[in-house]
């Protein structure tokens, strides 16, 4: 079965971006040593216009073929006029206010997320990756199998959550993690089932 993978960018106080959603500012500690482990072992979580940026647009996905995200994380990419973020993935995008795709490679849903997760991860196939935001998140909480945590060395204070869901503990069990040099920390956990 298919894993549902929340793969996302925090500081260390577990913010994933600023009140308004805005997180472009952690783009700024992707350089040097962590920027080959992003474009190498992450490459499909690049999009498609930084991977053609980088050079990187022929590499073949290895870990994920779908991407769900939400409408604010999708409307980022409509405000930069980009109709499909990751085109070499499928591209789900969870809106209760968007009526029509306007992209042929992206999909609109809503409804019953959770349903839909779990019936995506019943599919064969690689991985599902999970590009926030909260709000998603929080609904597809008792879905993720695994957490891909990159924690920057900067502290927020406020703004958006990991995490937009009511008050539970779920365990997850650290599977591994790597230090780099700039300070920021990769860390994968794996839900405790």
């Amino acid at each position: 079965m298919r894993k549902l993978s929340y793969y996302i960018a925090a500081s260390i106080d577990g913010f994933i971006g600023a009140p308004d959603g805005d997180a472009e500012f952690f783009g700024a500690w992707a350089t040097g040593e962590y920027l080959e482990y992003l474009t190498g072992e992450w490459a499909d979580t690049v999009p498609a216009a930084g991977r053609a940026a980088l050079g990187i647009d022929h590499l073949p996905n290895t870990r994920y073929d779908t991407v769900i995200q939400g409408r604010a994380s999708y409307q980022l990419a409509l405000d930069a006029g980009i109709t499909s973020p990751y085109a070499h993935l499928r591209e789900l995008v969870a809106s209760r206010t968007l009526g029509e795709s306007p992209d042929p490679n992206v999909e609109i849903v809503s409804g019953d997320l959770a349903a839909l997760a779990a019936k995506l991860k019943r599919e064969p196939g690689l991985g599902i990756y999970l590009c926030g935001g909260a709000d998603l998140a929080g609904q597809l909480r008792d879905e993720v199998d695994e957490l891909v945590i990159k924690t920057y060395p900067v502290i927020l204070g406020a703004g958006m959550p990991m995490f937009g869901a009511d008050f539970r503990m779920d365990e997850f069990a650290l599977e591994s993690h790597r230090v780099f040099g700039n300070g920021v920390i990769v860390r994968t956990y794996r839900r405790k089932r």
